[in-house]
């Protein structure tokens, strides 16, 4: 009688736990990237939806989603802490849904911005996403997830032009909205099937609710000044009254949080110099980088009519397939990035990732007229945004305790927020300095384009030198990771 030769149990198991934790990469990379695919589909169609809704508060259809992350991020973060950082991901997610659907359904500019407000508080997923993989992983899959997670970011680079052109090119505007909220129903789905609860909880403890309300009132009020600063002036008393009363509410916030005994971010955890400074580095950083965007999709999609408008006016498509080789450069840069940080300071990584945006976008500040250029440009600049953006979450893992996971996760990407947040106001206010307005839309020209990639060289150079605050510390392979598992 024949015999079936069957593994060893041990075998059986090593299996079925890499099949597992392919799975819940799969889906946490789904999560993680939809936060970036949906900006980079949102910059993508904003030309179109500025044309067809005859707006000049173009600015909003992507700040919107920004400005509401912020605010809920920090609850979102506590919750996770208290409740489960699964459960607080599948509500963000829900939400997401919510707005997306309204934004897609949208028949005016006031109803699309409360549906991309609403969507935003999709953005709280990604540090919840990050903080998972640390919780969840044995430590030989930590460094090598958290890699493929933000080394997404290039699929997104890589993917989203070619799906974004498709859809804009046959459905408009209104099929990339709608794509937006089939994704997000599919983020629900992979969570819920694949993703499992981490076990790591704050000991009891309750929401800060005063603190978080503070926190991003106050954050919120500065950028929606510096969003309406060149509408009011940047001299007006409106404008200084907005600013004033969002400084006065941060400082109200820490004096709060000294006093509270469960402050929503522990003043004990962001003193320690290895946190604030790798937090302080990585915010403007990776905040910069993101903010980039504004600039060059508004440069290569925007139309070309003199005098008007000096964008180099291709279809998606065509963007598509000029930027797939920068798109496959953060790839390998990203996923290249979590495996060597086992083996090199993170610092070094990060200063190295940072100055080579600088000389890529420096570089694009007089060449971006054509293909060649575009793409020179962005293989410099794409080699050193997959650096930045895969080394992000790994130096957060090697400063903070696996409690501390999630809290500081959020602290970053707030920090990142905001940073993106005001650089991407910035690089409109400095653009349409250079510019004009045609049937209610706002055109740019050239200098405006130049204009805004030095503002973006200039915050990505100042990323560049904060590294050399960061004290050394411990490596990957080093740290404490791999609890759950």
């Amino acid at each position: 009688m024949s015999q079936t030769k069957t593994p060893p149990p041990q075998t059986q198991e090593g299996s079925r736990s890499t099949s597992r934790n392919v799975l819940v990469v799969i889906a946490l990379v789904w999560t993680v990237q939809l936060v970036a695919l949906m900006a980079a589909l949102s910059g993508i169609a904003q030309a179109e939806v500025a044309i067809h809704f005859r707006t000049t508060e173009i600015a909003w259809f992507t700040l919107m989603t920004l400005l509401t992350g912020t605010f809920f991020l920090p609850f979102a973060v506590k919750a996770a802490a208290l409740f489960g950082k699964k459960r607080v991901l599948l509500v963000a997610t829900g939400l997401g849904f919510v707005g997306d659907l309204i934004a897609a359904v949208a028949t005016d500019y006031r109803t699309l911005l409360i549906g991309r407000g609403i969507a935003g508080i999709y953005a709280a997923t990604a540090p919840l996403a990050y903080a998972i993989t640390r919780d969840v992983f044995p430590r030989r899959w930590v460094g090598l997830a958290s890699g493929i997670l933000a080394g997404g970011v290039g699929l997104v680079a890589f993917g989203g032009p070619f799906l974004s052109g498709w859809l804009l090119d046959d459905y408009g505007f209104r099929g990339v909205l709608w794509f937006m909220a089939i994704s997000t129903a599919v983020s629900f789905l992979l969570v819920a099937a694949f993703v499992p609860e981490s076990p790591i909880r704050a000991a009891g403890g309750r929401m800060d609710w005063i603190g978080g309300i503070l926190l991003g009132g106050g954050v919120t009020a500065i950028v929606y000044a510096i969003g309406q600063g060149s509408h009011w002036g940047w001299d007006s008393g409106k404008f200084a009254t907005w600013v004033a009363g969002a400084l006065i509410t941060l400082v109200v916030f820490v004096l709060v949080e000294r006093r509270v005994a469960e402050p929503l971010f522990p003043p004990a955890m962001t003193r320690r110099r290895p946190v604030w400074t790798v937090l302080l580095a990585t915010s403007i950083a990776a905040g910069s980088l993101s903010a980039v965007g504004v600039v060059i999709q508004l440069l290569i999609l925007m139309p070309n009519i003199p005098t008007i408008s000096e964008g180099l006016g291709w279809s998606g498509t065509r963007n598509a397939i000029v930027t797939s080789p920068i798109s496959a450069m953060i790839i390998v840069a990203a996923v290249g990035t979590g495996l060597l940080a086992r083996r090199v300071d993170a610092r070094i990584i990060l200063g190295t990732g940072s100055a080579l945006t600088v000389l890529g976008y420096g570089i694009g500040t007089q060449l971006h007229h054509n293909a060649q250029q575009i793409v020179g440009m962005g293989l410099i600049a794409g080699l050193g945004t997959g650096i930045v953006m895969a080394i992000v979450p790994i130096m957060i893992i090697e400063v903070v305790t696996p409690e501390e996971q999630a809290l500081a996760n959020g602290v970053q990407t707030l920090g990142q927020g905001v940073a993106q947040i005001v650089v991407s106001q910035l690089a409109f206010v400095v653009m349409a300095q250079h510019g004009a307005v045609l049937k209610g839309t706002q055109f740019y020209l050239d200098t405006g384009f130049t204009n805004g990639l030095w503002l973006v060289v200039g915050c990505c150079a100042v990323g560049t030198m904060l590294v050399l605050l960061i004290p050394r510390a411990k490596r990957l392979d080093e740290a404490e990771v791999g609890q759950a598992a």
